[in-house]
This record gives structure tokens, C-alpha cells and sequence, in this order.
């Protein structure tokens, strides 16, 4: 008689399914012949042409933002009732809310294999969130911080969180998809309408302005004189645009700083770059950061704990968040660079990112969590 599977729900906040999407890649690490995975979205659902994700099955609640608000009770009983009805052995769920709601409804539920994870900070500044927290931690849970700076803050936040029953997995994307997605330096550029010759400075991002472009676009300005054969390209959308431009022409960078807007897969014009830089004010998930890194480019990035702990590890180069006179004190130093130099410092942050960001270890290391829970294996 064949053994029963063992039931996983994967809860998000809400639908958010991409290539690089994380939570996608932890499906992808549980064997369908053991186990059998729902992935829920509070909010949100596929439109026509998006993608959908790789679990067995999808649910979509359809609760508005406001529904999963406050005491969010509507939610918190739909979310019971399909949980009991389902009998799930291990739940996974992802950021302040679906891990909130599913710690209360497991004094109910008791669900034995509960994984909450932590993409980003500030999630518990609040001293009731903190208190709530440690009432509802039990020995079913494990907190999961995307990087050692998120495992830090979770521990230090005095929510119940100790370094018995928070882990540290690493960010990862999967290097060999991204190498094999990305064009040749020449090809890059010509997709991208980028000159052959240039020094191109790149970055990948929204253009918000909490991913600090104004500042990039500042310390360019600064260099652009000593170095007319260098460029920088930002490839990326979003309502900082208007900005961004108009700082473009009061910084004469005009033909010299190129908004190239959004692309599919933007990963794969990452060798049109020369180097990459990364001066987010703040972040939660650096793959950008990890994607440049694939490119076997030198990486530049501003001090804020999600990048500061990567860029020290790869050998990257480090300049406080929001100040551009430091940030193009390093642009100045990587155009020195030789040819040869810049290499080997990509190669550097290449090698670091096989080690440190690998997604085969990432799902491993998934795996290898929710088999200690369910085989009951407490540290506490």
C-alpha cells in the first residue's frame, strides 16, 4: 500500500509568481512523490498570460487589503476552516501577516511543522507585534531570515525568536538558468542600443525612490567629466521616472545616463554591464544584487543590512546608503581598475555567489528544515 503524502500549504500575502520567485523554488525542492503542496494567496490572483505557480494546487482567497487589516476576521476564518477541512501536516509562510495569522490559528490547528519566513526588516519594530509573538511561539515553529542580516534582526527583536528556532537561509537565485539566459556582452548591448566601447555602469530596479537611483545618477555626475567613455544604464520602470529625468538634464548627464525602462527577464542583459552597482536605501530581497554577481561583474552597493553582510562576504565595494559624493569615490576607483583587475574581482563575487546563493543548497536546505519538524526533532 502506497504511504500518504505528506500536505504542505504555502501561504503569501499576496500573488506574486515570477521566475525568480523564492517561494516557487521551495515547491520545487519538495519531491511530489512525498509530498503533496497548495500555495494560497491572501490577495490577488493571475491575470490572463501570468504565470501561475508550479504547486499541485493554487487557491486564491480574493481578500482586499483592508480584509487582511487589522483584526482581519473574515480571513482568519476562512483561512481555520480550509486549514481543518484540508488537515495540512506543514505549513510555510511568508512575511508579517500569513505567519501572524496561521501562529494564532495553530493554537487550534496544531499543525506540527510550521515555517514562517522573514524576507525583509522592521516587520517586528512594534512592541505588541513582539509580545503577540512570543505568546504564540511554540515548538512547532522555526522563523526563516532571508540573510544573515534578517536572521540577526528576527533574533534580536525580542519577539521569541532565539537562535535555537531561527534559521538563516540564504537568498538564492538559480546561477546556471541565469548564465544560460544571459546574451553575450556585444549581443546585450546591441539589444539594449548600448555602444560597443563604453564603460557601462549598470543597475536593475524600480525606479522608486527607496532603490536610491537619484543618488547613482549624482555620483555619476560627478565622474562623467574625467570619463567621457562611461555610461550608465538603469533598467527598470516605475513613478520615480519623471524625477530621475528632469535630474538627468539639470546634471547634463543627458546621453550619458539612459533609462532603458522596464524588460522582461532583465537578468539576461546583465553582461552589457561593466560593473554593477546597487545603492538601495533600503531592501528586502537583494536578487538584483545576487543577478549582477551571476554576470561575473565587480558589484557596488550602500551599506543597508540586507546588502552590507553580501558585499563584505564577495569582496564587493561598500558606500553609505544615500551619499553620492562615496558612492562615486567607487566608480572613480573600479574605472582604474585594469581590464584584468575588474575580472578578477568578478570573478570574486561569482565565486562567492556559487557558494553562498546557490539555489540547490537553498532548496536543501528547505527540505532538510521541514523533515526535522515533522520528524519532531525540537531544539528548544
Amino acid at each position: 500500500m502506497s504511504q500518504r503524502r505528506i500536505k504542505v500549504l504555502q501561504l503569501q500575502n499576496y500573488y506574486n509568481v515570477n521566475a525568480s520567485d523564492l517561494a516557487e523554488q521551495i515547491i520545487q525542492a519538495l519531491p511530489t512523490d512525498r509530498y503533496e503542496v497548495t500555495t494560497a494567496f491572501l490577495r490577488g490572483r493571475p491575470g490572463p498570460g501570468e504565470p501561475v505557480s508550479k504547486a499541485e494546487r493554487s487557491i486564491y482567497f480574493g481578500y482586499s487589503k483592508s480584509a487582511v487589516s487589522g483584526l482581519r476576521l473574515r480571513a482568519l476564518w476562512a483561512l481555520y476552516k480550509h486549514c481543518r477541512a484540508e488537515g495540512y501536516d506543514a505549513v510555510i509562510t511568508h512575511r508579517f501577516k500569513p505567519v501572524n495569522m496561521l501562529m494564532l490559528l495553530n493554537r487550534w490547528l496544531r499543525i506540527r511543522a510550521c515555517i514562517g519566513v522573514a524576507h525583509g526588516f522592521g516587520e517586528y519594530d512594534r512592541s505588541f507585534r513582539c509580545w503577540v509573538a512570543r505568546q504564540l511561539m511554540t515548538p512547532a515553529w522555526r522563523l526563516v531570515g532571508v540573510s544573515r542580516a534578517v536572521r540577526d534582526y528576527l533574533v534580536g527583536a525580542g519577539a521569541g525568536f532565539t537562535p535555537a528556532n531561527t534559521r538563516q537561509i540564504n537568498n538564492a537565485i538559480d546561477i546556471a538558468r541565469a548564465e544560460g539566459l544571459q546574451h553575450p556582452r556585444d549581443k546585450a548591448r546591441e539589444m539594449l542600443g548600448l555602444p560597443a566601447d563604453a564603460f557601462v555602469f549598470g543597475a536593475i530596479g524600480r525606479l522608486v525612490p527607496v532603490k536610491g537611483h537619484i543618488h547613482l545618477l549624482r555620483a555619476f555626475a560627478e565622474i562623467k567629466d574625467e570619463h567621457p567613455g562611461a555610461l550608465l544604464a538603469i533598467i527598470g520602470e516605475g513613478r520615480a521616472r519623471p524625477e530621475l529625468e528632469a535630474a538627468i538634464a539639470e546634471l547634463g548627464l543627458k546621453e550619458r545616463a539612459l533609462l532603458l525602462g522596464a524588460k522582461d527577464d532583465a537578468l539576461q542583459y546583465v553582461r552589457a554591464f561593466d560593473a554593477f552597482v546597487m545603492p538601495s536605501l533600503s531592501e528586502g530581497l537583494p536578487l538584483a544584487l545576487l543577478e549582477g554577481m551571476s554576470g561575473h561583474l565587480p558589484v557596488i552597493g550602500s551599506d543597508i543590512p540586507s546588502l552590507k553582510p553580501i558585499l563584505e562576504d564577495c569582496g564587493g565595494r561598500i558606500a553609505p546608503a544615500g551619499q553620492h559624493a562615496a558612492l562615486a569615490v567607487h566608480l572613480r576607483d573600479v574605472l582604474a581598475l585594469s581590464a584584468d583587475e575588474r575580472a578578477a574581482e568578478g570573478a570574486r563575487a561569482y565565486q562567492y555567489l556559487c557558494r553562498a546563493h546557490s539555489i540547490d543548497d537553498f532548496r536543501r536546505q528547505y527540505r532538510e528544515l521541514l523533515v526535522e519538524l515533522l520528524e519532531g526533532k525540537r531544539n528548544e
